[in-house]
């Protein structure tokens, strides 16, 4: 597996590679605020503005400093910055597609389907123009995966470990974590009382973990529920489902995805379907509460539903529609 990673790593480089001199970041109009306060936390510390919520998301901006100190001076025309967002999201993306070789061969029994599944994923719309572009939604997709992982494999220990981590990439992680291990939990009848332990443990590491992060930036503790009640928007929810229907990163993203994902689906476990299933829906109302802006919700909803509708589109393209289950 670890060719296979360092192969999925260079694939994300190229994918990513206008970022680094083709693209001016520093120019780039209002849907880019998040970008520029993400570049802000690798080249100064985080502020102490308690509504600037970006600056919760530490993890990929950290990763990327290191690469950014280390290649500053060194990489003649590259973006230096831009380069330590790269790197740190193509390791974070590599990680994440390589979990999803691992629960495709695990689930299917099919190497083609499982590195079929790996490359649907890195060539959909969202991996190099928006998960590569200076973004840190990678660090979120590649805990999500290692929490799929961890409960198709029963290795329910790992579970806090992902969802300290996965709080420290952002903070809506938590809240997906829930979801999904609830339903997971509640549609697999079979599950060890150990596992449950191990999930409760992890909701409430999640939500403590989030907390004190804050307290370290803020000095001063913020319940999760504070939190939560900071970030309601004041867009109409009307107006957020109309951005939805007309939002074209949602429809780049998911135009084929979703044809060649669906006929497959019910050869896959219940547990897994119907969780993902009730975290796509979640992420509807948090953008509804929130009132993200446009193509926020795109890369919400592949981080969630892409790890099962790649699975069941390579499923459909390397068995074939009369493959049996």
């Amino acid at each position: 597996m670890g060719l296979l990673y360092l192969l999925f790593f260079l694939i994300c480089l190229g994918l990513g590679y206008p970022i680094l001199n083709r693209i001016e970041w520093q120019h780039a109009p209002g849907g880019l605020v998040d970008l520029q306060q993400y570049v802000r936390l690798i080249t100064d510390p985080p502020s102490n503005d308690p509504a600037l919520h970006t600056q919760f998301r530490i993890l990929v901006p950290m990763v990327a400093r290191i690469f950014y100190h280390l290649s500053r001076n060194h990489i003649r025309s590259w973006d230096p910055v831009m380069f330590g967002l790269l790197v740190a999201n193509a390791l974070f993306v590599a990680g994440a597609v390589t979990l999803l070789v691992l629960v495709a061969m695990r689930l299917t029994g099919n190497y083609a389907v499982a590195i079929g599944s790996a490359l649907l994923y890195l060539l959909n719309f969202v991996v190099p123009n928006l998960r590569l572009y200076g973004f840190i939604d990678s660090g979120e997709a590649f805990f999500l995966l290692a929490v799929l992982w961890a409960l198709v494999r029963e290795r329910y220990a790992l579970l806090p470990l992902c969802a300290i981590a996965g709080a420290c990439a952002k903070e809506t992680f938590v809240g997906f974590l829930l979801v999904f291990t609830a339903t997971w939990w509640l549609l697999s009848p079979g599950i060890p009382r150990r596992a449950g332990a191990w999930i409760v443990s992890s909701w409430i590491l999640g939500f403590a973990a989030l907390s004190a992060l804050q307290w370290s930036i803020l000095g001063v503790f913020r319940s999760p529920l504070q939190f939560a009640l900071a970030l309601h928007g004041h867009a109409r929810v009307s107006h957020q489902v109309m951005l939805w229907f007309s939002d074209r990163n949602l429809l780049y993203t998911f135009v084929w995805l979703l044809p060649v994902g669906i006929p497959h689906l019910l050869r896959f476990p219940r547990n897994w379907r119907l969780a993902t299933t009730a975290c796509c829906l979640s992420a509807f109302a948090l953008d509804a509460y929130y009132g993200a802006a446009p193509g926020t919700m795109a890369r919400a909803q592949f981080t969630l539903a892409a790890p099962l509708l790649t699975v069941s589109a390579a499923s459909l393209l390397f068995q074939g529609p009369r493959a049996q289950k």
